[in-house]
């Protein structure tokens, strides 16, 4: 890698690192990218290694980060494998760097543009329209040095109603058909299979699934059976059990 990349305060495990990287915590903003890479080895044997760090700590603002991601957010893609090694930051442009480098068969995607469209729709909606509310939502609810009851109210409203939305596609409320994931044809995508997960559901179902820890009664979310139903449906698969599991709790810079 050029030299700009590295410094002599770069971790050795990133800077000596081979083929794809991921730097992260385990975290719903880091869990896309974790899932993603388990269910890539499941379906091709895709090998990588990891760098655990702590946000709390502000490593992420540390110069050595900043020069692999100058936002200075988790997670972080370096892959080497290109020449030079090439660095992604975005958890959603990561999770579409692999599904365009790393998944040939489509097995996560689509190779059909219309679908493929659907999934950047998809996606795009929870990066720009549900992550940002539920992310202020735990912060004013928890983190904010003051309670701010507007603030509060009006994030925990605007998730909901992004919360409504999903229910929406996946309920099939204007189409008549409901759907077992967010974007594809038919029942919707995931991978190989026509009724499976795709790179859509992947984004969003780190941050959905945490509603309760997000402080939502089971009232609330009683209003989105589909979504609840989804919720279930992608924690039963193993590589996304892996994919926020133990192995990504244990920091290593």
């Amino acid at each position: 890698m050029s030299s700009y990349h590295y410094t002599s305060e770069t971790p050795a495990e990133v800077k000596d690192a081979k083929g794809l990287h991921l730097i992260t915590q385990n975290t719903p903003n880091g869990q896309p990218l974790q899932i993603f890479l388990e269910e890539l080895k499941d379906a091709y044997g895709t090998e990588w290694t990891t760098s655990i760090i702590d946000i709390s700590t502000n490593v992420q603002k540390s110069d050595w980060f900043l020069r692999l991601d100058p936002n200075g957010r988790i997670p972080v893609l370096v892959d080497n494998t290109q020449s030079p090694p090439f660095t992604v930051h975005e958890s959603s442009a990561e999770l579409f760097y692999l599904l365009k480098f790393a998944d040939k068969e489509d097995k996560f995607g689509f190779a059909n543009d219309l679908e493929r469209n659907q999934a950047l729709q998809w996606t795009f909606f929870w990066h720009g329209s549900g992550a940002p509310y539920q992310g202020q939502v735990n912060h004013f609810s928890r983190a904010a040095p003051e309670k701010i009851p507007y603030a509060i109210t009006r994030y925990r409203n605007e998730t909901l109603r992004v919360f409504g939305v999903l229910e929406i596609q996946l309920s099939g409320k204007y189409t008549g058909t409901p759907r077992e994931y967010l974007a594809g044809n038919g029942a919707g995508n995931y991978s190989v299979a026509c009724w499976t997960f795709n790179i859509a559901d992947i984004k969003t179902w780190p941050w959905v699934k945490n509603w309760e820890k997000s402080g939502f009664s089971k009232d609330e979310v009683a209003a989105f059976p589909h979504l609840l139903k989804w919720i279930d449906r992608i924690a039963e698969r193993p590589a996304v059990q892996r994919g926020i599991g133990e192995a990504y709790s244990k920091k290593t810079i």
